[in-house]
């Protein structure tokens, strides 16, 4: 069995670009996947393949989930990798979204299977999007960070050249098979509050949206994704000036974030310690908070 499998080819796209975002490792309070879900949803795409998740997946580490369907027949549902088509006529371009989890196995043969799907499509450019944990305050906008290793890229969409070194993931991976392919592709990254990480952070996603518009030149009708980034907002703030701890936790931050020293030198709690207080909260509240992670 082929890893790409086509529910129908979508034909005539216009300069396509590919956006991909792999939930877990790369996907830090799951931005980065909520970003693609959302433009998924707000131009209207429509899926036409998925990747099956046989060879690329460790089912004990990503396991599947067993669902109810018609409230009786037990169903099991695999962590595929989807694709989707989204026609964006008043644009000058079309996109193609990939959403799914970070594959356990074979990931140079995942890689080629994108490229080879990107190829096949006429895609121009591919863009990942991911989420990382960073010591920032929730109260400063998010940070969004655009990379490439191309130089013509770089300089043509004013990005950042990447100079990382250590471990990486599927993410690197990727790049480096469209760089070996002569792909062009850049890739943009949301620094999220460690200490809010376990909630879904949709700031984060609507930080991500609005350098890919940029980037890609689509806009996007975001103004759910306000919405749901204004009541998480009032959520977290109630949390943080319901503890003094943390309060003074996020003004240390704040204070660093503006290069200000601080006159207190005291001692403060760890930042594991305010992501448990924190994360407590935001559980208690999560009936109410529409951006609650879904059970």
């Amino acid at each position: 069995m082929q890893p790409l499998q086509w529910e129908y080819r979508p034909d005539g796209l216009r300069a396509p670009a590919l956006i991909c975002a792999f939930k877990g490792w790369n996907d830090a309070a799951d931005a980065a996947s909520s970003a693609i879900t959302f433009v998924a949803g707000a131009l209207g795409g429509q899926r036409f393949a998925t990747i099956d998740p046989e060879e690329f997946y460790d089912f004990q580490s990503t396991r599947p989930q067993v669902k109810l369907a018609d409230g009786h027949a037990r169903k099991i549902v695999w962590p595929e990798v989807e694709l989707y088509e989204a026609r964006v006529p008043r644009a000058t371009r079309d996109l193609v979204l990939m959403v799914g989890h970070e594959p356990s196995l074979r990931w140079r043969t995942f890689s080629n299977v994108i490229v080879e799907l990107a190829e096949a499509l006429g895609t121009q450019l591919v863009v990942t999007l991911g989420a990382l944990l960073a010591d920032v305050p929730h109260t400063r906008p998010i940070s969004v960070t655009g990379m490439a290793t191309d130089t013509d890229l770089v300089q043509r969409l004013g990005l950042t050249r990447s100079s990382y070194e250590g471990p990486t993931g599927i993410v690197g991976v990727l790049h480096a098979a469209c760089q070996e392919s002569g792909l062009p592709s850049a890739s943009l990254w949301a620094a999220v509050p460690h200490y809010i990480a376990a909630a879904p952070n949709p700031k984060a996603a609507l930080a991500l949206v609005r350098k890919l518009e940029g980037l890609v030149q689509v806009a996007v009708d975001a103004s759910d994704l306000e919405s749901a980034t204004a009541d998480y907002d009032r959520q977290v703030n109630l949390a943080v000036q319901s503890d003094p701890d943390v309060q003074a936790f996020v003004e240390r931050l704040e204070q660093a974030a503006a290069d200000e020293e601080s006159d207190e030198s005291g001692p403060l709690p760890s930042g594991d310690t305010i992501a448990r207080e924190l994360q407590r909260f935001l559980r208690q509240r999560g009936d109410d908070d529409p951006t609650a992670r879904e059970g």
